[in-house]
């Protein structure tokens, strides 16, 4: 398990042609391999056993080309200033900068919501994605009430963060009880309907713990046929990771 007279270990971290590639061992794998997780902007490099982590590692050093074209392809990072017009839920919102507690302003003659929020850069930033996570947790927290009637489900525990490699995890409650539900605040970048569909998603799970068709057939009875939405994360997500960076 050494390179270059060094230890590896599952979960250590290298820089190849300008990326991190991130070791993992994964005994079901069946050789070495390579893959771009694309929310975390990083390359991952499995091999089935602690043994062969030197071998991952060098076959990442032989793929430099590859891993160079794979980095090319992410969107560049887009740091939240003062003048950016985000899609929150397809609603077009201008960030502005002011003084006082950031805050989010609704005016009354109908034209362009605004995040005004003081401080610059991270800071500015930070500011503004505290605003984001509230909004997504009052639009998604409304959906999961509603879906969760529907299933005929208590109405489970809603939270925010920034997960990595989800869009939504459900922990269904025991004995009966209501569980909760964490979603990527990310999704309030996503088109309403998309994030609706994560909503539903996630909440189906409160009556199967499984992908199997009678979990697809709650999901169909509350949103329809999933696959567009589905597709849509999958092209433009890595764009919404890249939000705040």
């Amino acid at each position: 398990m050494k390179l270059f007279g060094k230890n590896l270990a599952d979960g250590d971290r290298l820089e190849v042609a300008g990326a991190i590639v991130r070791l993992r061992v994964y005994r079901r794998a069946r050789r070495v391999s390579l893959r771009l997780d694309r929310t975390r902007r990083e390359i991952v490099a499995t091999a089935p056993t602690p043994r062969l982590l030197a071998e991952a590692a060098n076959f990442a050093r032989e793929r430099a080309s590859w891993i160079a074209e794979r980095l090319a392809e992410l969107p560049d990072p887009a740091p939240l200033r003062p003048g950016m017009v985000l899609d929150v839920f397809g609603v077009p919102v201008r960030l502005e900068q002011g003084a006082g507690r950031a805050k989010w302003l609704e005016p009354e003659d109908g034209s362009t919501p605004r995040i005004v929020a003081m401080g610059e850069g991270e800071g500015y930033a930070r500011a503004v994605i505290l605003i984001l996570k509230r909004r997504a947790l009052a639009v998604l927290g409304e959906r999961t009430a509603h879906y969760a009637t529907q299933l005929g489900a208590p109405t489970p525990k809603v939270a925010v963060a920034d997960a990595k490699s989800r869009w939504g995890s459900c922990h269904p409650g025991r004995s009966g009880g209501p569980g909760s539900i964490r979603y990527s605040w990310r999704l309030a970048l996503a088109p309403f309907e998309v994030a609706d569909y994560v909503a539903a998603h996630e909440c189906a799970h409160l009556r199967e713990l499984n992908h199997g068709p009678r979990f697809w057939a709650h999901v169909r009875d509350l949103v329809g046929d999933p696959r567009r939405h589905r597709a849509w994360l999958r092209t433009h997500g890595p764009q919404l990771h890249a939000f705040g960076r």
